[in-house]
C-alpha cells in the first residue's frame, strides 16, 4: 500500500466533487492520458482538463462520491458513482464507475475510467435512442464522435 497515492486519488475525487479543476489538475502529470467508454484516448493534461470542464458542462449539479481506493508504488484503483442531470434530456444519471490509475513521478499519468455504456446511454439518452440503440457499436461511435467533436471545438476556441 503506498499511502501517498491513496492520498492523491482521494485528493483528485475531492476536487472533482467541488469542480475544482486546479486541484484535480495538480493531481495529473503533465503527459497525462485518460480515456472511458465515450472519451477513447484524451492525451496531455490540457486537453485531459478541458475534457473534464466539458465533461462537467453537460452534467448538472455533479454529486460524485468515491470509495474502495487502493494504491501501490505504480497502480491505483478506485470506485467511484456519479450523480447528475444529464443537460442536453435533463434525464437524471447514476453512474457507477470503476477507475483505474498507473503513477509517475507520484502524479497520475494514466486514468481509466470504466462503467457499463448501455445502462448509462439508458439513463443519460432515454427512450428509444438509450435502450433501443445504447448496445450497437454504431450509437457508440455516434457518440463517442460527438464528444470528440465537442472537445476539439473547445480546444480551438482558446
Amino acid at each position: 500500500m503506498n499511502d501517498r497515492h491513496v492520498a492523491l486519488i482521494s485528493a483528485f475525487y475531492d476536487a472533482l466533487g467541488r469542480a475544482d479543476f486546479a486541484a484535480m489538475e495538480r493531481c495529473y502529470h503533465p503527459e497525462v492520458s485518460f480515456s472511458d467508454p465515450i472519451f477513447q484516448e484524451v492525451e496531455g493534461r490540457d486537453r485531459v482538463m478541458r475534457m473534464w470542464r466539458l465533461q462537467l458542462g453537460v452534467r448538472d449539479g455533479l454529486k460524485s462520491e468515491y470509495r474502495d481506493v487502493t494504491a501501490d508504488d505504480f497502480t491505483g484503483t478506485a470506485h467511484w458513482t456519479a450523480r447528475y442531470t444529464f443537460s442536453s434530456t435533463g434525464r437524471q444519471v447514476v453512474n457507477e464507475i470503476d477507475a483505474l490509475f498507473r503513477f509517475e513521478d507520484d502524479l497520475i499519468v494514466r486514468h481509466r475510467d470504466d462503467f457499463d455504456f448501455k445502462r448509462w446511454s439508458k439513463m443519460a439518452l432515454g427512450r428509444p435512442h438509450g435502450l433501443v440503440f445504447g448496445w450497437t457499436p454504431m450509437w457508440r461511435k455516434t457518440i463517442r464522435d460527438r464528444a470528440t467533436q465537442q472537445l476539439n471545438e473547445l480546444m480551438s476556441s482558446s
